[in-house]
């Protein structure tokens, strides 16, 4: 959905540092792109999460950050990507309430919830990607049921 406008920033998440750095350009950038103070905290939030996981479970990696224009509303995408071991079960780690460790404790599922459109993919030893996009103007996703 929507036109890449462009890679604005590729990122590496390989140290705390790079997690401020990362919080602080989704910021910038959903700013930018005329987010509210709401969703452009949404969308912190689930980028810290991720880039959080892509450190500690997948021994650091990389943030795309692209711009997206669908008609008159603006997107921003984050692809978070690590060469790390992977995750087992997919759906599991989307679950309320899992957690393998000790980050914000809202998890994959609950940065799914914070953003428009969430995919993942992974699989033992072959690391993660994790894409997520939100767009100005549009109401948040629905809540899905599992």
């Amino acid at each position: 959905m929507g036109t890449a406008a462009g890679v604005e920033a590729r990122l590496p998440v390989r140290s705390d540092l790079d997690l401020m750095w990362v919080r602080q350009h989704v910021r910038q950038a959903a700013a930018q792109l005329g987010f509210g103070l709401v969703d452009q905290t949404k969308l912190v939030t689930a980028a810290s999460e991720l880039a959080r996981n892509t450190l500690v479970y997948g021994g650091g990696g990389t943030v795309e950050s692209e711009h997206l224009v669908d008609g008159s509303a603006h997107g921003l995408r984050l692809t978070f990507s690590d060469q790390g071991p992977g995750i087992t079960d997919v759906e599991q780690a989307l679950s309320d309430g899992y957690t393998s460790g000790d980050g914000l404790g809202m998890g994959l599922g609950g940065a799914r919830r914070l953003v428009h459109e969430f995919s993942i993919e992974s699989a033992p030893g072959a690391g993660t990607t994790v894409r997520v996009t939100s767009w100005t103007g549009r109401p948040p996703r629905p809540r899905e049921e599992f």
